[in-house]
């Protein structure tokens, strides 16, 4: 009989630390700011408990989906009608790109990135991997743009400031459309049509679940729409998911949520604090379309928006802002941080080469949307 090995904690500690940095660096920024600013009853007012919800219901019904894979059998299914290589690694950005609109950035970018790989794997078209992967993760970041749950600081925002639901996309509406445009464009130049075979995996989805889940995600999006008070979706959704899918409930984001929790404090103590509250007012005041954008290449685009929020009533421009701010560096997106670890997971001795060329690809797209947005804005 072997003996039993224990758990190595420290290791585990580590990992779980290095898997959700973010979240604690936001944890360290608000225990900092807690001792400039003591906790009082003023603090109850930092958190947007709808966007807390509104999160947390879509996660966990994605979840749900995700685990039935719904996802899966959807893009394949994309996937299998076109021929060719370029085709394919369309499909495969697009549906990253639509995704992203309905199941928000990172999990579309978790369930779609494992089909690109094994698309590309089983076809014999690796040299394509860290391009498609690159296209895939700026689809997520901007795919997103569109929607209020599609990336996690547009729901902050649209709920923050009451921003009408024509108006949103009247907004968002023209990044979007350039971004569908660059995108294509560069799927068309960098792939060659080049003929491949996708094996057939039969994969039957459970009926009963699947319905079940369909009408929650429609729940969790019409509590977005503020079409139904958020705490019924608070009750329906975990109940109906502990009877269907306990696991669902179990892989939610939870570090995300504590992320939004934790930059909450932070953000409701800088703007206490009158030299930090006219450093950043007068900046937003010169530009906020450009600062927003360069703020979340340093500290993502989740905190940029929580935080400039609190100096600004200009939510068109951070807005924009924050959602094109997500391509760029690394850390400009949670959701660039999700790619970089799943191809650096495949193919550990290419790590540099994946930098330069996510690197040159984001900045590019970043550059045009700045441009672009700020010629509309003069027109």
């Amino acid at each position: 009989m072997q003996p039993t090995q224990k758990p190595n904690i420290p290791s585990a500690t580590k990992a779980f630390v290095k898997k959700n940095a973010v979240m604690f660096v936001a944890f360290i920024a608000a225990a900092v700011t807690s001792v400039i600013v003591p906790p009082d009853a003023e603090y109850a007012r930092y958190f947007d408990f709808k966007t807390l919800t509104c999160l947390f219901c879509v996660l966990a019904v994605v979840c749900a989906l995700k685990n039935i894979r719904f996802f899966f059998v959807l893009a394949r299914k994309v996937v299998h009608f076109f021929k060719n290589a370029r085709m394919s690694v369309l499909a495969l950005v697009y549906v990253t790109f639509i995704g992203s609109m309905l199941i928000a950035n990172d999990m579309a970018l978790l369930t779609f990135l494992p089909l690109g790989y094994l698309v590309l794997t089983t076809t014999g078209k690796e040299k394509y991997m860290a391009f498609t992967f690159i296209m895939q993760n700026i689809a997520a970041n901007l795919g997103g743009m569109l929607t209020p749950f599609g990336n996690p600081q547009n729901l902050f925002l649209y709920t923050k400031f009451s921003i009408p639901n024509g108006e949103f996309v009247k907004i968002m509406a023209p990044p979007f459309a350039l971004s569908i445009a660059l995108i294509t464009l560069c799927c068309v130049i960098f792939v060659k049509p080049e003929p491949l075979a996708l094996p057939d995996e039969k994969v039957e989805l459970d009926p009963r679940r699947t319905a079940v889940y369909l009408l929650l995600f429609a729940l969790s999006i019409a509590i977005v729409f503020r079409g139904i008070p958020y705490w019924i979706g608070l009750i329906v959704i975990p109940a109906t998911l502990l009877f269907f899918d306990r696991r669902a409930l179990l892989d939610v984001d939870y570090p995300l949520l504590l992320t939004f929790v934790f930059f909450f404090i932070f953000a409701g103590n800088m703007a206490r604090i009158d030299a930090v509250r006219d450093f950043f007012s007068s900046l937003l005041d010169r530009n906020t379309l450009v600062f927003s954008a360069a703020s979340c290449q340093c500290i993502s685009n989740v905190p940029s928006a929580i935080l400039l929020s609190q100096f600004t009533a200009n939510y068109p421009d951070l807005l924009v802002g924050v959602n094109i701010g997500g391509v760029g560096t690394l850390i400009a997106s949670l959701a660039s941080l999700i790619t970089f670890r799943e191809y650096v997971g495949h193919n550990p001795d290419k790590t540099l080469s994946y930098i330069g060329k996510f690197s040159a690809f984001n900045f590019a797209f970043l550059a045009a949307l700045l441009v672009f947005m700020s010629v509309i804005k003069l027109l």
